[in-house]
C-alpha cells in the first residue's frame, strides 16, 4: 500500500501578512460579514444618479484641498503690511488673513492651484447638490420610505452653502467684506436683539477683530463635521431604503436591477472620482477664480458694481434687492426694517415648503404605499408644475442679484431691470406652473396615443371600401408597459363622518387634491389597447 502527500504551496512574507492581518481584524470586529453584506447590494445604473456622485467626490476634493490650506491660512484680523512678492500690494496696509491669503497665492508652491481647486470644488459641490435635489423631486425618489433621506438630503444643501460663505468669507478682502456688512445689516434688522447679536457676532461693533477667527472655526471644524455626519446618515438611509430605479424591463416594486458593489460599481465609482478631481484640476488651472489681490483689503467705501457673493448665496442677496426701500415701521419704540425682514420671512417660508413638500404630497394623495421606481415627470404633471414655479422664483431671486451687471452691460435703466425683477417674482411662477402643467398633460396625451394605436409611420394605405388609412407600427410590451404603468391618483371625494358633517381639516385636504388630480390623463386600461390593436391601423 502505498500513498502520496500533496504539499499545499508555500505563502510568502507579504500573503501571510496580509491573512493575518485581515483574520485579526476580522475576529475582533466581525468587518468581514458588513463587507459581503455590502458587497452585494445593487445599485441601479442611470447617469442622473451620478450627481449624487459628483457632490460626494467634489466634497472628498474639497477636504483635501482644504486641508493644504489651512497649513499656510492665518485667521487673525491683526493689522500688518504686506511684504510679499506682489508689487502693487507692497506695503498696504491690511489684516493678517489678507496677507496670509496672498502669500498662499504667489509665495507657496501650488497654493495658488490648491485655492483655485478649492474653490471651484466648492461650486461643483453645492451645484451637484442642487442638481441631485431636483433630479430627486422630480421623479418622486422623495415618497415613502424617503421622506427623511429628502430632509437629510435639503438639510446638506443648507450646510453647504453655509460651509461656501464662511469659506469666502475668510480672505478678508472687499467683496468678503461687503457680503459680511450685508449680512451684519440683516442681524441688525431684528427687532430688540439684533444689535446685541450683531455685538456677540462679530465680537464688537462691526467688522470687530474676532469675526475672521469665529468663521475660520465653523468653516474647518463644525460644518465640515456636519456635512460628514449628513454624509454618512444619507448614504445609510439609501442602503437600507435600496436605491430608487428608473422604470423598464424586469424592474419591480421589489427588486432592483443594476450592478453589485463589488466589484462592478466600486470599480466604475472609483474611476468617476479621478474623472471629477481631474476635471476640477483641470478648471482650476485655466480658470481664476476671486483674485483678492484685484480687488484689494476690506474697506466700506469702494463699493461698487459687480459687488455680490457667489452664486449659491445670490438668492438671498437678490431678494434683499427686490424689496421696495423705505418699508419701516416704529412700534413699541423699535424700528421694524420690513426691508430686510420681509426677504427673510419669504425666503425662510421658501425654504420650508422645499423641506416639508413630501410630507405635503403624501398627506394630500393619501399615499401610504412605499414606492420604490421613479415617476417620469410628465406622469405627474402638478408636480413637476409646482417644481418649475420653484425654480422659477429661485430664478427670479437669483437674478435680483446681478441687477447691477445687467443695467451696466446692457445699458438699462436700474430701476427698470428692478421693476421688470419685481414683476417676474410673482408672474413667473404663475407663468411656470400653467405652461409646465399644460406641456405635461400633452405629453401624456400623446404618450396615450401611442399605446393605443402605436407609432405613425408615415405609410398610407388604401383600404377594400377605398378609405385611406395610415399604418401604425404598433409597441412592443416593454414601451407599451413604460408609457402607460403610472399610477393614477383621483380627487378625494368628501364624506360626512358619523356625526353627518365634514370636518375642515378633510376640506381643506379635498380642495388640494381637486387641485391636484383634477386636470389628469387616465392611463388607458388593457381593453383599450386590445381594442387599439385590432383597429384597421
Amino acid at each position: 500500500m502505498s500513498s502520496t502527500v500533496t504539499e499545499a504551496p508555500a505563502q510568502n512574507g507579504s500573503s501571510r501578512f496580509t491573512s493575518a492581518a485581515a483574520n485579526y481584524i476580522d475576529e475582533r470586529t466581525k468587518i468581514g460579514v458588513a463587507v459581503k453584506e455590502f458587497g452585494r447590494k445593487v445599485f441601479p445604473d442611470h447617469w442622473s444618479f451620478l450627481l449624487g456622485e459628483v457632490a460626494l467626490y467634489s466634497f472628498i476634493v474639497i477636504l483635501l484641498s482644504g486641508t493644504f490650506l489651512t497649513l499656510f491660512f492665518q485667521a487673525t484680523m491683526i493689522e500688518t503690511h504686506y511684504t510679499g512678492p506682489y508689487l502693487p500690494m507692497k506695503g498696504v496696509e491690511m489684516s493678517g488673513a489678507m496677507a496670509s491669503t496672498l502669500d498662499i497665492s504667489f509665495s507657496v508652491r501650488g497654493g495658488l492651484l490648491m485655492r483655485h481647486v478649492h474653490h471651484w470644488a466648492a461650486l461643483l459641490f453645492v451645484a451637484s447638490i442642487g442638481l441631485h435635489m431636483l433630479r430627486i423631486f422630480f421623479t418622486g425618489a422623495f415618497r415613502k420610505p424617503r421622506e427623511l433621506n429628502w430632509v437629510i438630503g435639503f438639510v446638506l444643501f443648507v450646510l453647504a452653502m453655509a460651509e461656501g460663505f464662511t469659506g469666502y468669507s475668510l480672505p478678508d478682502d472687499v467683496l468678503s467684506g461687503n457680503g459680511l456688512r450685508i449680512i451684519d445689516g440683516i442681524i441688525k434688522a431684528i427687532p430688540v436683539i439684533g444689535t446685541y447679536l450683531s455685538y456677540f457676532f462679530f465680537g464688537g461693533e462691526f467688522p470687530g477683530t474676532d469675526i475672521v477667527g469665529r468663521l475660520y472655526m465653523l468653516h474647518i471644524m463644525l460644518l465640515p463635521a456636519l456635512v460628514i455626519l449628513f454624509v454618512a446618515l444619507h448614504l445609510a438611509f439609501v442602503v437600507i431604503h435600496k436605491h430608487a430605479q428608473y422604470p423598464g424591463p424586469g424592474k419591480t416594486q421589489q427588486n432592483v436591477v443594476g450592478y453589485p458593489v463589488l466589484p462592478v460599481y466600486a470599480a466604475k465609482a472609483g474611476g468617476f472620482f479621478f474623472i471629477v478631481f481631474g476635471v476640477i484640476v483641470l478648471i482650476a488651472s485655466f480658470v481664476g477664480i476671486n483674485p483678492i489681490w484685484a480687488y484689494g483689503p476690506y474697506d466700506p467705501s469702494p463699493v461698487s458694481a459687480g459687488t455680490q457673493p457667489d452664486w449659491y448665496i445670490g438668492f438671498a442677496d437678490g431678494m434683499l434687492r427686490l424689496v421696495p426701500p423705505g418699508l419701516e415701521t416704529e412700534w413699541f419704540g423699535y424700528t421694524w426694517s420690513w426691508n430686510m425682514l420681509l426677504p427673510l420671512g419669504i425666503i425662510g417660508i421658501f425654504l420650508v415648503l422645499v423641506a416639508a413638500y413630501p410630507f405635503i404630497e403624501a398627506w394630500v394623495t393619501g399615499d401610504k404605499r412605499e414606492h420604490h421606481i421613479l415617476d417620469r415627470p410628465r406622469n405627474a404633471p402638478t408636480r413637476t408644475a409646482i417644481g418649475a414655479a420653484g425654480v422659477t422664483f429661485y430664478a427670479v431671486m437669483w437674478a435680483g442679484a446681478s441687477s447691477d451687471l445687467m443695467a451696466t452691460h446692457f445699458q438699462l435703466s436700474m430701476e427698470g431691470v428692478i421693476h421688470t425683477l419685481q414683476a417676474l417674482l410673482f408672474l413667473g411662477p404663475i407663468f411656470a406652473y400653467i405652461i409646465t402643467k399644460r406641456i405635461c398633460l400633452g405629453l401624456q396625451k400623446k404618450d396615450r396615443s401611442i399605446a393605443l394605436h402605436g407609432y405613425e409611420s408615415g405609410r398610407i394605405v388604401r383600404l377594400p371600401g377605398g378609405e385611406f388609412v395610415e399604418v401604425h407600427k404598433p409597441l412592443d410590451e416593454f414601451e407599451s408597459w413604460e408609457l402607460v404603468s403610472y399610477n393614477d391618483y383621483a380627487p378625494l371625494m368628501l364624506r360626512p363622518n358619523d356625526d353627518g358633517r365634514i370636518p375642515f381639516s378633510k376640506r381643506l385636504r379635498a380642495g388640494f387634491s381637486r387641485w391636484f388630480f383634477e386636470d389628469r390623463i387616465v392611463p388607458p386600461s388593457q381593453g383599450e389597447i386590445e381594442q387599439g390593436k385590432h383597429e384597421g391601423h
